[in-house]
């Protein structure tokens, strides 16, 4: 798919939940409904601690249902062999090459999304390629990330030119809150949510009222 111009103003961006690393699911399975219920959240990114192919799949098919009931989105971090197997909607790879080997697999049935794009051709590479979506912000393989500015001028270069969705990667409320300004359709959220000493359900719903994420709501795309 070649990126197009985007036509018309886009809508508030939805939340898109990423979950720590789970090795457990039953604590974050009894957690979920509650988070799903009390905000705007287009899709969860399950992150799956070291584990055999066995026991990645049992964790994954042990949250599916509470997020899929919702209507909500579970995509994989990683893992595009485990999304058929396990009744994922789809998963999200790091890298232009990560997208290339994940995309036969993936499509047409399953969302592809990816993230790690450092420049402006990266972006174009995965937009034209067939990514489902573009995630900006994400931290590079040594942790670190671009400045808030930096992140909110790829949104908004993309939003305004490119049609397929743009994810910003927000690690304060004041960034998600920049990055819906910047034109972001969806923004992704973890340790602002998980970390924040109110506790997830507060967090989120003070994060979806920055962003104002009830008004004119965007869906993910079908793959």
């Amino acid at each position: 798919m070649t990126p197009q111009p985007a036509a018309g103003a886009r809508a508030t961006p939805r939340l898109y939940l990423a979950t720590p690393p789970v090795e457990d699911p039953a604590v974050l399975t009894a957690e979920l409904p509650a988070l799903l219920a009390g905000a705007d959240i287009a899709a969860v990114l399950l992150r799956l601690a070291p584990g055999d192919e066995r026991t990645l799949i049992k964790r994954i098919k042990a949250l599916a249902p509470a997020v899929q009931i919702t209507g909500a989105a579970l995509l994989i971090d990683g893992h595009p062999d485990l999304v058929a197997k396990s009744g994922a909607d789809g998963a999200h790879v790091a890298g232009v090459e990560a997208l290339a080997a994940a995309l036969p697999i993936l499509k047409p049935e399953r969302i592809a999304g990816a993230g790690r794009l450092p420049t402006r051709h990266d972006a174009m590479v995965a937009g034209e390629a067939g990514a489902d979506y573009l995630l900006f912000g994400d931290a590079d393989a040594d942790g670190r990330r671009p400045s808030t500015e930096a992140i909110a001028e790829r949104i908004q270069w993309w939003a305004e030119v490119f049609q397929p969705p743009c994810v910003g990667a927000a690690v304060t409320r004041d960034e998600a809150q920049a990055f819906a300004a910047a034109g972001a359709d969806f923004i992704l959220l973890d340790d602002a949510v998980w970390a924040d000493a109110r506790g997830p359900l507060a967090a989120l719903t003070d994060i979806a009222a920055a962003v104002g994420a009830t008004a004119a709501p965007h869906s993910l795309p079908p793959p």
